[in-house]
């Protein structure tokens, strides 16, 4: 078995050495000397108030310990990953925070064998001292439709918990009277996980394997198994078979998902999920809940507990009415607590209008002449040539950036083969190269489509008043400084301007009274391609290739390739209108 890598000192003392760690970057936590206890440091306020205590194995972070903080958690106790707390440990912690005048301790437990039978023989041991103590136990796991001896397991919900919890005891309820609410609130609740890959326990490797076309849905947040293993689908899918289980009539742990219902959404990361994965599940929750009349009265979206590196994402869904949101909206100094929205959320009607553009100068020519013909069979030319080029511009990107230009360029041609079949091609070419830089700063991205976009904006500007073949040359070079000026780079260093430069020193010959343009032209796109071939000879200057050691750039420059396929493709469809 392969031991996955971790950024740790210890695998013994990882546990030890993260809740140290962010004790050390928050001023609002302290150490309990001799036990993996964090408590908050104003221990003193919370005299007349009941304390709330929690806690679990590691691995789950920021659970427990980045939800300690005034109207959250009083304190947490640690295990290590994955394990129970020590009872001795739990019980110092009780002994603290009634030793500074709690009015009572609540203990809030997942419900996992390990943590009820160490809190509760804690429990048990403090009231032996005379300590008064209560214990709920938080199972919100909706996977399982049948009821298990061993009740649900606790999961993310036990978050909402604390939240609520902490506003009660800082408005200062009774020990009983927050017992009976979260009860109350985790019979309300449901979470379901699903995950794409498993997580690893420090010094070791894996705790379950997946087929890279496989997800596990109904996970729990140690690595246990779920409840069934589904093929790879479309995040929309994949959420709606979530919430189509966590609802489920037949489902014994079901939330009740009735329209009109009001409900706090928690789009949780289970560890290694990218923002942008977070994000598209986020929007997919949202509006799949919307089209089941379910009104999404809170949201939050982030890291709140975690199965390590799991690449996963978890739902909670808590029915609430007005009086439970208020105490979701308290205030709170807990680190791990997001900058809520105290308000609805909703995927619809939240596009503003973009402002029109301003009026353009009037078009001399009609569209539909001769000019504007030779301009479309020209750009359908490059669009042909690009999407031809995807791949082997995508390969020549994977030895130096991220390999995706020819992606970029063929997410251009698409674009630009979406205009010319929906809008008739204005006649006058600064007209065109202008449409052309907008539609590519919109569509195309990343840094590609601003520099295309800069150069066609700047050529556009000496082809307003002339489109002779000098006026031409003059767009390329006003194109080129564009690019130089604002992008960095210059030629040599590798980038498409070692292309264009070339060709536009053999384009400055256009200035001559008698040039011929197509002689002119294909003398350019030679320059261009013998450029773009030396390329593999430079190192980098700009761009991502700047970062990688020249020894490994023994292919031509992906975007200079680009740019002389382009001008190749304008020479061969100027040619085949000549003919």
């Amino acid at each position: 078995m392969q031991v996955s890598k971790k950024l740790v000192n210890s695998v013994p003392g990882c546990a030890d050495d993260a809740l140290a760690g962010l004790v050390a970057c928050n001023p609002d936590i302290q150490l309990l000397q001799g036990h993996r206890v964090a408590l908050r440091s104003d221990l003193e306020n919370v005299r007349g108030r009941v304390a709330l205590l929690s806690g679990g194995g590691s691995g789950h972070e920021p659970a427990h310990a980045g939800y300690i903080g005034k109207g959250m958690l009083t304190g947490v106790v640690a295990g290590a990953v994955f394990t129970s707390p020590a009872v001795g440990s739990i019980l110092a912690a009780i002994r603290a925070v009634t030793q500074a005048g709690s009015a009572g301790t609540l203990l809030i437990v997942k419900n996992y064998t390990g943590d009820r039978l160490n809190f509760g023989l804690a429990l048990e041991q403090a009231r032996a001292e005379g300590a008064k103590v209560q214990m709920v136990v938080v199972g919100d796991d909706s996977a399982f439709t049948t009821q298990k001896k061993t009740g649900r397991r606790g999961l993310c919900g036990t978050v909402l918990i604390h939240k609520v919890a902490g506003a009660l005891s800082e408005a200062g309820a009774s020990l009983e009277e927050i017992v009976r609410k979260v009860t109350d609130v985790s019979k309300a609740m449901g979470t379901l996980g699903v995950s794409l890959s498993p997580c690893s326990v420090p010094g070791s490797g894996p705790t379950f394997q997946l087929a890279q076309d496989e997800l596990e849905l109904g996970l729990g947040i140690h690595g246990e198994a779920g409840v069934r293993r589904m093929k790879m689908a479309l995040a929309d899918e994949i959420v709606k078979t979530m919430l189509d289980h966590m609802s489920s009539s037949s489902n014994a742990s079901r939330v009740a998902l009735e329209p009109g219902a009001s409900v706090v959404l928690v789009v949780n990361n289970l560890g290694g999920l990218s923002f942008l994965e977070l994000g598209v599940v986020a929007g997919a929750a949202v509006r799949c809940l919307e089209d089941r009349g379910i009104r999404i009265a809170r949201a939050l979206v982030g890291t709140f507990m975690t199965a390590l590196e799991m690449s996963g994402v978890s739902l909670t869904l808590l029915l609430a009415d007005d009086a439970l949101l208020r105490l979701i909206d308290a205030d709170t100094t807990a680190v791990a607590w997001p900058n809520l929205a105290r308000a609805p959320v909703t995927g619809r009607d939240r596009v503003r209008a973009a402002p029109e553009e301003g009026p353009k100068a009037e078009e001399p020519v009609p569209d539909g002449a001769p000019a504007s013909k030779r301009g479309r069979l020209v750009l359908e030319r490059v669009c042909s040539t690009l999407l031809g080029l995807q791949e082997e511009l995508n390969e020549l990107d994977r030895a130096a950036g991220d390999g995706d230009c020819g992606s970029t360029h063929a997410r251009a041609a698409r674009a630009i083969q979406e205009w010319l079949n929906s809008t008739p091609l204005p006649a006058q070419p600064s007209r065109i190269l202008s449409t052309l830089a907008r539609l590519l700063l919109e569509k195309m991205g990343g840094s590609s489509g601003a520099l295309y976009g800069l150069f066609l904006t700047a050529a556009a500007q000496p082809l307003q008043s002339s489109s002779d073949p000098a006026a031409w040359a003059a767009a390329m070079d006003a194109g080129i400084k564009a690019m130089q000026q604002y992008g960095g780079a210059a030629p040599g260093d590798r980038t498409m301007l070692d292309s264009l430069c070339a060709a536009a020193k053999e384009l400055h010959a256009l200035r001559a009274p008698e040039a011929n343009m197509l002689t002119v032209l294909d003398k350019a796109v030679q320059s261009a391609e013998a450029a773009a071939e030396s390329t593999k000879n430079m190192e980098a200057g700009a761009g991502r290739a700047s970062y990688i050691s020249s020894a490994r750039l023994e292919l031509p420059d992906p975007g200079a390739i680009a740019a002389a396929a382009i001008l190749r493709s304008v020479l061969e469809g100027l040619q085949s209108q000549s003919g």
